[in-house]
This record gives C-alpha cells, structure tokens and sequence, in this order.
C-alpha cells in the first residue's frame, strides 16, 4: 500500500510538472510569435517611409526640371527653354506622385499611431484589403506615370531620326537629369508600393 500510494504521488508529481513545461513553451512561442509580429510591423513602417522619400524625392525633382539654353539647328542658333509642364506626360507624374505621397504619409501616420499604442497594424481584414487595393491602384499608376515620362525622356534624349532635330539633352542636361532622377524614384516608389501589397497578401493568408 505504501509503495503504491508513492507511485501515484510520483506520477501526479510528473502529471504538474509536465503541465508547467507546456505551459512555458506556449508562452515562450506566444512571445516570440509577437516578436515577428513587431517585426513585420516596423517592416512595414519602414517600406511606407521609404516610399515616401522616394514619392517626395520624384516629385521635387519633377517640379525643378527647366532650363534655357541654344541649340544649333541647319547652322542656326536658336533658343530653347524646356520645363516639365510643357509635357502631359510629366504633368501626370507630378499629379500622380503628389498622390501617393498623400497616401504613403496617411498610412504612415495610421501605423504609427498604433505602434505607439502597442496595437496590431493590420486590425482586420478588411482593413487589410483596403490597403491591399490602394496600394495596388498607386503601384500601377506610378508605373504607368514612368513609363509615359520615360518615352518622352527617350525622345528628347536621342532625338528624332531622318530630321535635324538634335539630342535636347546635350545643351538642357540638367532638365534632362533632373527628369531622369524623377522616373527612376517613380519606379522605385512602384516597387515599394508593391512590396507593401505583397505584405498584406501574407497577413491575409495567415489570418
């Protein structure tokens, strides 16, 4: 009788504590799924700031883009003067960047008034697909806002064959640079916008 009743005593004693190790190891796992959490969401707070830059950084550069100068025309000498509102193309590249830098710091600012809080970044998921879809809606327009600027940059960086229309980027280079630093922070801002897109594709997978 003694040795059986120390048998059960023992075995209850193993029964708590294996209950304690589990107890543990859901902690230490919910622990450290919060922590990828954090990490995902400060991920995420650092792809809409570098979008932003990027969106700013375009936009600045689009704006600032005009310069006067000559160029030699059958023998002639004559004035030119370029400025990005001369083009439509350009014009819709400002409008569109201006747009996402709108929606690059609402979203900024969303994330992180609920870092602070210590809240989830994505609470729902319709909130997921809300940001889902506009962030795909800026990433195809930013990229369809290069592209267009990209055409006309060509053109006026290789000129128009079989005609004596020049190079315009040899006498207005830095117009010519300043658009090139703009279409390329487009698509950079489009890659971003994407990334951010993919990221919600994730959490909605896993929610």
């Amino acid at each position: 009788m003694v040795s059986s009743r120390k048998t059960t005593s023992a075995d209850e004693e193993v029964a708590e504590v294996g209950k304690v190790v589990v107890e543990i190891n859901e902690t230490m796992n919910d622990a450290g799924a919060r922590g990828f959490l954090r990490k995902g969401d400060v991920a995420q707070v650092c792809l809409r700031v570098i979008c932003m830059a990027a969106s700013v950084t375009a936009l600045s550069f689009m704006v600032t883009a005009r310069e006067a100068s000559t160029v030699s025309i059958y023998g002639f000498q004559l004035p030119v003067n370029s400025k990005w509102s001369f083009a439509d193309s350009y014009e819709y590249l400002v409008g569109v960047s201006a747009a996402v830098v709108a929606h690059s710091l609402l979203q900024l600012l969303i994330n992180v008034s609920r870092l602070l809080r210590k809240s989830p970044l994505i609470p729902s998921r319709n909130h997921a697909w809300l940001t889902y879809a506009g962030d795909q809606v800026f990433a195809y327009a930013m990229m369809s806002a290069g592209s267009a600027a990209s055409g006309v940059s060509n053109l006026n960086r290789t000129g128009i064959r079989h005609t004596a229309l020049p190079d315009f980027c040899k006498p207005l280079h830095i117009f010519c640079d300043h658009v090139a630093i703009s279409i390329a922070c487009t698509f950079l801002s489009c890659l971003l916008l994407a990334m951010s897109a993919i990221q919600n594709v994730i959490w909605l997978s896993n929610n």
